[in-house]
This record gives C-alpha cells, structure tokens and sequence, in this order.
C-alpha cells in the first residue's frame, strides 16, 4: 500500500512549492498585533425590547424604540484584519411585540456611494454586495438556526443552518419583511420576522442565540457583532452572542394552505401534436408544536424548478445534479449524514460526499435521467421534541412506462450530547407498491464530536437489506478534521460493501475502501499584503481508492497552491495525477469507440481562477492540460459575466475538451455553450433565461421562466422550454409552455 501513495513527479513539485511557502510563513504575522483569539473573547449581550407602539416599517429609523434604547455595536473584524475594529460603523436594535421581532440597524460609510449592489431578488449571491445578516439560534442550542439577510436596496435572502453550518439550506422561505434607506451617512434597515415563522420553545428562558453580520464589499471586509475567526463564518452558532428579554408565551398556531393550479401544453421532440396538461395540487403546513412542524403534499408538481446545466463528462460515473425542489429543500438539514462542517472560504475541492451521499432527495420523483416521476402525495415532519431533533419523510410515486411506482420513508433523530457534538440515527426505505420481493431497507447510526479547540470527529456506521444480498451490506465512514487560521487537515477512511445498496443515496463504487487527506496551509506573508494579496494557500487533497483485497482502483492527488487577492480575485495552479480502473468498457463519447477496460495512469496539469466577482463585468477560467485515459486532452472552461446594474445579470459560458485517445488512435471535440441571463423588474418579479448548444450533437436547449410573487410565499410561474436540433433533418422542436400559481393562505 505505500508503494500505492508515493508521490509522483507532479505531486512532488507541488510538495515543494509548499514547503518554502510554510517556512516563510512561520516567521511572518499571522494576524495584527492587537488582535485575539477570537474563540475566548466574552460573547456579548443585547436585551430585546417590548415596542410600545406598531413599528412602521419603511426603513427610517424614527420610532421611539430606536432613539429610546440603546444599540448593539462594536463590530470586530474578520477579514481582512481578524481582531481589529471594524472599519465602519455598525448600530443594531431588537424590539419584539405580539407578533414579530423586529431587528433596526444603522450601517455608517464614510463613503455613501460606496455600498455595492449587485442583486435584488429572492435569496440574492450574498459574496458580491454589501449584506447585513442575522441569525437567530431559537432554541439556544448553539447548533441549529435561522439567517435572515438583506443589501441596501432591500433584497431578501434567508436560510436554516444545521450543526453550525454542516448544512445550509438556501432555498428555505419564509414570511418576514424588511424596508432600506440610503443616508447621507450609509444606510438604514428595519425587519419584522413574525414569531409564527420561527420555531422555538415557547417554554424557555427567554434567550436565544443571535449574530450580526456585516459585508463591505468594495474592502472585502467582513464584520462580526460576537466575534468570529476567519477560519469560520456567521454559521458558528457555539460562537454567538446573547439575546435576552424575549416574551415566553406562545403565539398561535401556524396553518398554512397553499394550493396550486398548473397548465400547460408539450410537444416532445420530433411529435406531431402538443398535448394539454391541468394540474392542482395542495401543501399544508402545520405546527403541531413551536418545535415541530407537519408538511403535507397531494399531487405536487415542479414545473417551475430550474432546469440542470448540461455538463462535459469525461469520466466513468454519471453527473451529480443538485437537488431544487423546494419540498425536498426545507428542512433538509435534519436528514444530512456526513461530514464535520467546513469554513466560509472558496471551496476549490471536491466534496467526499458525492462518494457516498447516503439520503439524495433527488432519487424521490426523478428517474436516472432527470425525468419526473409522479408523486401522489407525501407527509413529512421536522423540529425538535423532548431534546430530540427530528426528520420524518413518507412518500408514495406512481407508475410511469410500465414501472410501478414505489413507497419511500426516510426517519432521522439527532441528538445534542456534550456542549458541541451530536449523535444521531437514520433509517430509509424504498419499496415497490405491492411488491413484496423489491424493497431495500437503509439503517445506521453517526456521530460528530467537537473536542476542545478546532478539532471535530466524524462517523458514520451503516448497514442494508435487499432481496438476495445478505454479505457486504454496509458501509461507514470515519474523518478527523481541525479547522485553523493558519492550519487546516483532515484525515479519513470510508469503505463501502461489496453488497452495499442504498436507492436513496448518491454513490460511484461499491466494493472499495477510500483513504482521504486534506491538508493546507493559510500564510499571510506581508511581502504578499503588499504586493495587493490577502492570503496564500498551499493544499493537497489526496483521495486513494482500493477493493476490499487491497488491489489500487483509482487514485486523485490534487496538490494545489492559491493566491487570494484583497478584491476577491483569486488563482489557483495545480499538479493532478489521476488512475482509474475501468472494470468494464464504457463509451465516453458517441463518436468514438468504447474505452477498454484495464487501468489508466495520467496527469493533469491545471490553472484556474476569477476575478473579483462583485465588478461589472467579470471573468472564470479554468484550463486543464495533460493525460486523459489512453490519451492527452487540452480543455478549457470560461464564463464571462456581466452586471450593467442590480437589476441585469448576464453571462456567457464555454466548456470544451480536445482530446486524442488511443482507441484506436482518434481526436474528439466535446463542447457545450452556455448563456445565462436575469433581468429584476421589482424585488418581487424576476425573469431567468438559461439556453444551451452542444456542437457535436447541433443540439439546442433553452428554460425561460418568469417569477412573480404576488404575495408572501404565493408565487405565479410562466415557463418556457424548447429543444431542437440543428442536424437539417425537418424534427419538430420539443417546446412546453407552463403556467402555475400558488396561493398561500395563513390561519
């Protein structure tokens, strides 16, 4: 096995580019002189007031509630200067009454037309523009809770975290309002946060876990009002402040009805007619506690999602596509088994868990192809009871081409050990309906320890059932990880069965143990501040794969050195020796013939980088030269992007490999074009265009769809798509044209 990690003539070079990188650093500042450990600091405190009169909510900060009760402020830095004051400015207020909790800031710049804004629709790119946030831990568990965040032109973005980050679910809604002012000074903000949207114990204390966070863009600079380390982000909970004073009482229940009507027509491509479609559905949402929350679906429908990008795929295992449907989205926290949270910094590696994902939503009401499947109608349950976090999921889908349908539960209990850590178990079913002999049954149970420090542990043990498959039914994972300015690792071991089989879950191979290792380092050499740079980042990260007789299966070595700038820019040059082993012949594209099965040994040499991403116009590039299979391939992956205004993003995108395999000897080209484009005409009214050419095939795709939200969580959707082909073959375009409104109606 040792002779499996020796580091080959790529790999070796990037060793040394690390190690003088690491010597220079050791007697370089890592941080300026006043500053902390942030971590021991004294968390601070802010008592939430009762407001003796409605708040109007407009964005001026002239209610008695404001100038009548003092503010949270000074803000301490995380970026660029952890430790020191924050370069600006920042008041904040919390008020309550019977139904909201209210949050007022004053954000002061000493250059009032310096804020930047790039976005204002729902859940806007929080990285390039100014942003205020808040987070609110309800049931002070230092783990779980609510982000709600907006710029100075009033966009809205909220989100769940779970376990600190491990989890960030972005495509949570919920119903809360928030009002912004420019000033001569900066700006203003007031929010109001119903208490029906949040979940808490209504039998607490009256504290809660909170965080402020401020973004100033055009100086990279990140703000927090309970400071937090570079190393991590807002999701920190354990690293919150204190809010106190909040009323204790219950506040009603929450019942949401939200029914939808859906219609539309579809011709596939090269039919002859288009064919009608008439759709209702119905979602309910309860709060059977102020912990716990019931969701019901009847014959739900996701015509409006976005649709996946196409991708080039090189490679042996088909492409993972994120999951979209909001139903699936909420809450999904719960149900996440895997690995320790990681920091807030540009991730510039692939996440381990797309070698094992053990609960993929996506495998619900999608088949292999990305094809709906109908979904009768499914229950799901989530929050917290008697110390226990909780995730329920029962779902039944019907028949499609002569498949039948399948029954699907997924069951998930989490709880809070220690001061920081967790244990949990998992169970997941899929059966077909009245089929006794398809079934397979998923169970198991995980951890995470947080030590003293930096320092987590993450496992997981599992165990499966299907029909005929009584060996090598299980799999498990254990990784530790410290997470440091200066110092990150990780070091870990998966293995997965010969027998192992989750039909909910995401996976390449079965029958192979993976050894992982994760390592950088984070200097910051003054001869590089300087020079314009914030940080350097030598890293590896080395994923070896072997069968459980010990015989090598394929192999990545990513040995990387980073260059952060001040902006946001940042570039990246890389040495990736690669082998796979390919069991039986697979087709990588139509026009060539199949690449033989045996093992493959090639390096990549890689560049890629971006600009700083918050400026009118900006550029991503990634170039990959080297081996590939049996063969060499040059590839390159750019997008131009550009932002006339908050209102108009548009974008080009490339990516193209050449490649010359010995398949007999052959060359190929494989490209995809890609444009993007979204125009705002309101905070609540948007319209999204994504169109798509692949050369080879003269195949085109385009998604058109507009967003209007015609009241809080009610939304009317028209989308547009069409594929046709360019081949001079008279085909009918496939074209579908969807119209879908919802209404949400709150008791």
């Amino acid at each position: 096995m040792l002779r499996s990690f020796s580091l080959p003539h790529p790999t070796l070079v990037a060793a040394l580019l690390l190690a003088p990188t690491a010597l220079h650093a050791q007697g370089a500042s890592q941080a300026p002189a006043g500053a902390h450990d942030l971590r021991e600091l004294p968390r601070p405190t802010l008592h939430a007031v009762p407001t003796p009169e409605p708040i109007r909510l407009d964005g001026e900060l002239d209610d008695a509630v404001w100038s009548h009760n003092p503010p949270a402020g000074d803000f301490v830095q995380a970026e660029p200067h952890e430790g020191d004051p924050a370069s600006e400015d920042t008041e904040v207020w919390v008020a309550y009454d019977d139904d909201n909790l209210y949050v007022a800031a004053h954000l002061r710049d000493s250059d009032p037309t310096g804020p930047v804004v790039n976005d204002i629709r729902k859940d806007f790119d929080d990285q390039t523009q100014d942003v205020f946030s808040v987070i609110l831990d309800t049931f002070a568990d230092h783990r779980n809770g609510y982000v709600f965040m907006t710029n100075p032109e009033g966009a809205r973005g909220d989100r769940q975290v779970a376990n600190e980050g491990r989890e960030i679910n972005t495509s949570w809604d919920a119903i809360w309002s928030v009002e912004t002012q420019r000033t001569e000074d900066g700006w203003t903000l007031e929010m109001a946060i119903p208490f029906r949207t949040l979940r808490f114990d209504a039998q607490g204390d009256g504290h809660w876990g909170l965080n402020f966070a401020r973004t100033i863009r055009r100086k990279n600079e990140t703000d927090y009002w309970a400071p937090v380390p570079r190393a991590y982000n807002l999701m920190r909970l354990s690293l919150a402040g204190d809010l106190q004073g909040l009323p204790t009482q219950a506040t009603g229940r929450d019942l949401r009805v939200k029914p939808f009507g859906l219609a539309g027509t579809v011709r596939e491509t090269g039919g002859d007619a288009f064919e009608r479609k008439l759709e209702v559905g119905l979602d309910v949402k309860y709060g059977l506690t102020r912990g716990l929350t019931l969701d019901l679906t009847a014959n739900p429908d996701f015509a409006q999602v976005e649709a996946d990008e196409q991708k080039v795929n090189l490679t042996q295992f088909s492409l993972f596509f994120e999951e979209k449907r909001e139903f699936f989205l909420e809450n999904s926290g719960v149900f996440y088994v895997g690995d320790a949270a990681r920091n807030n910094r540009v991730r510039l590696t692939p996440t381990p868990d797309e070698d094992l994902l053990l609960f993929f939503s996506r495998r619900i009401g999608l088949d292999d192809r990305g094809q709906a499947v109908p979904i009768r109608g499914g229950v799901r349950l989530t929050g917290q009871v008697a110390g226990l976090e909780v995730g329920g999921i029962a779902m039944r889908t019907g028949d499609l081409d002569q498949s039948p349908g399948s029954d699907y539960a997924v069951l998930r209990l989490r709880r809070n050990v220690l001061s920081a850590s967790d244990v949990g178990a998992i169970f997941m079913m899929r059966r077909g309906v009245d089929l006794t002999d398809d079934y397979n049954r998923v169970f198991g149970i995980d951890a995470n320890i947080r030590f003293p420090g930096e320092v987590d542990w993450s496992s997981y043990l599992i165990r499966t059932e299907a029909p005929e498959i009584s060996s090598g039914n299980y799999a498990f994972r254990t990784s530790l990880n410290r997470e440091g300015n200066f110092l990150h690792t990780k070091v870990g071991v998966m293995q997965l069965g010969d027998g192992f089989r989750d039909d909910l879950g995401y996976y390449r191979r079965i029958g192979v143990r993976k050894w992982l290792t994760d390592a950088g380092l984070r200097p910051r050499p003054q001869w590089w501040r300087d020079l314009g740079g914030r940080e350097i980042h030598p890293h590896i990260t080395w994923n070896y794969f072997e069968d459980l007789d010990g015989r090598m299966v394929a192999k990545k070595l990513h040995s990387g050195l980073s260059f952060f700038m001040e902006s946001g820019a940042w570039v990246e040059a890389s040495a990736n020796p690669v082998f796979e082993r390919i069991e039986e012949p697979f087709t990588i594209d139509r026009r060539v013939d199949p690449v033989p099965s045996g093992g493959y040994h090639w390096n990549e040499w890689m560049i890629r980088g971006s600009s700083d991403q918050s400026r009118r116009v900006s550029l991503s590039v990634t170039g990959i030269v080297g081996g590939l299979w049996s063969g060499t391939q040059r590839t390159i992956q750019a997008t131009l992007t550009g932002k006339p205004s908050y209102r108009l993003e548009a974008s080009l995108g490339v990516q193209r490999t050449t490649a010359e395999l010995d398949l007999p000897e052959v060359e190929f080209v494989k490209t995809f074009w890609t444009g993007k484009g979204s125009y705002s005409f309101t905070r609540n009214m948007f319209v999204d265009a994504l169109v798509q050419y692949d050369p080879a095939t003269e195949q085109f795709n385009s998604n058109v769809r507009f967003n209007f939200i015609h009241h809080p969580l009610s939304d009317l959707y028209v989308v547009w798509n069409e594929q046709r082909f360019f081949t001079g073959e008279e085909l009918a375009p496939g074209r579908s044209l969807t119209v879908k409104v919802t209404q949400m109606v709150a008791f």
